[in-house]
């Protein structure tokens, strides 16, 4: 049996961050801020095909997180999928009520097909989207957030959550557990 990279950072790092009571710092320190960020007016691609206004996507009212990551990585981007299908897995039936955005910084390669079987690995379910586009989108993105990175071997782990009461956007760097991450979407005023 061929187990690829991947899949054997998920198997080993998906239960701890899952089950983990561990604080932050057995991860690495996280950094809290809360910033503003103006979205770029763009349409983008979900992991179905279909075209998404980012604005409208962003902004719609209903709790949001976005991440930038890409499908081939085998460092940071495993684990922060792994809070998000852990957010989801937690949150159960609510889990409708939240969107999780992934928006790849490899849009050369991260094609829909792609996306999709990104998220089947992850048991994603309805209401994570990940999303792809030209170079140009994704760059205006990613600059938007003062999330700009040379490439894809240059990337930070960065999570957004939007705070519903006033639009502002809590801004997390760094790798933190999945009690972390639910209780940072918590305090956002998402739960």
């Amino acid at each position: 049996m061929r187990i690829t990279l991947v899949r054997l950072l998920t198997l080993l790092l998906v239960p701890y961050l899952v089950a983990s009571t561990a604080p932050a710092e057995e991860l690495g320190r996280y950094e809290r801020s809360v910033e503003r960020y103006a979205i770029p007016d763009v349409v983008l691609t979900n992991q179905n095909g279909d075209k998404v206004r980012l604005k409208s996507l962003l902004e719609s009212g209903q709790p949001v997180a976005v991440d930038f990551i890409y499908a081939t990585c085998t460092t940071i981007c495993p684990i922060l999928s792994a809070g998000y299908a852990h957010l989801q897995r937690k949150l159960g039936s609510e889990s409708s009520k939240v969107h999780l955005v992934s928006i790849t910084i490899d849009p050369e390669n991260d094609t829909p097909p792609i996306l999709k079987d990104y998220l089947a690995k992850y048991q994603a379910r309805p209401g994570w989207d990940f999303l792809t586009g030209s170079r140009r989108d994704i760059d205006r993105v990613m600059t938007a957030f003062n999330a700009y990175f040379r490439d894809k071997m240059d990337h930070k782990p960065l999570t957004f959550i939007r705070m519903p009461k006033d639009g502002s956007w809590v801004r997390l760097y760094g790798l933190m557990n999945g009690i972390d991450f639910v209780e940072e979407y918590r305090q956002a005023g998402n739960l």
